[in-house]
């Protein structure tokens, strides 16, 4: 039988080591007041990915799979699709690397994340309507031009990268008990997956994703690969129309749970992280907080780490959410 894991820990330790001249590693911090909006006895435990280089975990996926080309391919240069964060990731290790990097971005993306990927030297390319549109554009040049694509999640040396902030948090607590992770394509889940199967077997981990962008969610629930006609959330980390075949039968086999959040409770989830952490998260990057607060039964007297994934949230997106509009 096939194995469902695309990594290995070693996979894992590999790429920590690579990233290490680069990336320090980021905080792990409980903060009471989050403890007792959770309620049930619950010990939260938050990784600030928000405060990396930039302000998303996925730089880290960036790095790892940058790292792990030869030089020949890093001389022709990547492509890649993105809504802003995996993007502003490889901009930014293709700058530090001296690696070529196109970001193919759906029109109607982000300006703020479109400003900030040319500001890091990407060559920007709108085109499509929406993330699975800009993944077959990023597919397109990759043939046309020689260009390596890097994938968010469908790429080892990425979800590998994904997998050291889980490293990171057993590292520093080994006593967490659970693990929440927002899933869009799945790198930080089953890379979390990975690392507690070799350190912590007993630790459970749990996914959470937008009700409106629920394609993986559902083909979980349902056990098998299924894709929605849209995916339409404010948190547009969230927002893919697919499952993915690295990342799928890996989800199957060792998630303890997953569920769907409404708008609503992303919402909520980035203001109360706002007031809890005072520091600013996207919606994606709230989203381990609100499947926390939906998960409550199954995490009371638990310590649970989660992660704060991303704080790339627009002015006009924080606006609706702090004046309560979404």
């Amino acid at each position: 039988m096939t194995s469902p894991w695309p990594i290995s820990i070693d996979d894992v330790k590999e790429a920590a080591a690579r990233l290490r001249p680069h990336l320090t590693p980021t905080p792990l911090r409980s903060y009471p007041s989050l403890d007792h909006e959770a309620g049930a006895g619950i010990r939260v435990f938050v990784k600030h990915e928000n405060f990396n280089p930039t302000g998303a975990f996925k730089v880290r996926n960036a790095l790892a799979a940058l790292t792990a080309l030869p030089e020949v391919e890093r001389r022709r240069g990547v492509v890649a699709a993105s809504r802003g964060n995996h993007g502003l990731g490889l901009a930014w290790a293709g700058a530090r690397l001296g690696i070529p990097v196109t970001v193919c971005v759906p029109h109607g993306n982000n300006p703020e994340k479109n400003e900030a990927l040319r500001g890091l030297g990407a060559s920007l390319v709108e085109e499509g309507g929406d993330y699975d549109e800009a993944v077959a554009t990023a597919e397109r040049l990759s043939e046309q031009n020689g260009l390596h694509i890097v994938h968010a999640t469908n790429d080892p040396a990425a979800i590998a990268g994904a997998a050291t902030v889980s490293l990171e948090m057993l590292e520093e607590q080994p006593d967490l008990e659970a693990l929440v992770f927002a899933v869009g394509g799945g790198s930080q889940a089953v890379g979390g997956m990975t690392v507690a199967r070799a350190l912590r077997p007993q630790v459970q981990v749990y996914a959470v994703q937008a009700e409106g962008a629920s394609s993986i969610h559902d083909s979980w629930h349902a056990g098998k690969p299924m894709s929605t006609p849209k995916a339409e959330t404010f948190a547009d980390g969230l927002a893919t129309r697919t499952t993915y075949p690295l990342t799928f039968a890996a989800l199957r086999a060792g998630l303890s749970g997953f569920v769907a959040v409404s708008e609503a409770a992303l919402a909520e989830a980035v203001r109360l992280i706002l007031r809890s952490t005072h520091s600013l998260v996207e919606g994606a990057g709230a989203a381990g907080v609100a499947g926390l607060l939906k998960l409550r039964p199954s995490l009371a007297g638990k310590a649970v780490g989660l992660v704060l994934s991303g704080a790339n949230i627009d002015r006009e997106t924080l606006r609706r959410v702090l004046n309560r509009e979404l």
